[in-house]
């Protein structure tokens, strides 16, 4: 299943020890889940990780972290975005991830923002679920 994990969920992987976002990385790493990147998503990851807030809240070195996302990324398959659906969410800073889910097929958005989706101009065939409840669809 393609699926597209936003950053709010990678981030709480770094940093909370038992989550839904833990258990959706161990579902990746297994191959049951085919997680999409694009340019603008992987730029974000990497921002959001460097930040000395989350540097803080993770108990991973910068080492381990980096091991973790070089083994992410190997399981992702990279999207070109060669059309934008804009304007769609109030924060611009969301739309390159349903553009990502769009142009890769993804059946599911997967986030801790759910409000932040749902309030899109366009709707797409897609799902906006947090991992907590994909999880307990799938399963």
């Amino acid at each position: 299943m393609k699926i597209v994990i936003d950053t709010s969920v990678w981030i709480s992987a770094l940093i909370t020890k038992d989550s839904g976002a833990r258990e959706l990385l161990r579902l990746v790493f297994n191959a049951k889940l085919f997680p999409q990147m694009s340019e603008p998503l992987f730029r974000e990851y990497e921002a959001v990780m460097k930040r000395k807030k989350i540097q803080q809240l993770t108990a991973l070195t910068l080492s381990e972290q980096n091991e973790l996302f070089e083994a992410y990324l190997s399981t992702c398959k990279w999207n070109e975005i060669y059309y934008m659906w804009r304007p769609n969410l109030k924060d611009e800073d969301d739309n390159f991830v349903v553009e990502l889910a769009v142009a890769s097929g993804a059946e599911a958005i997967i986030t801790y923002n759910i409000k932040d989706f749902k309030n899109a101009e366009l709707i797409f065939n897609h799902k906006i679920i947090t991992p907590e409840n994909f999880i307990k669809e799938i399963s």
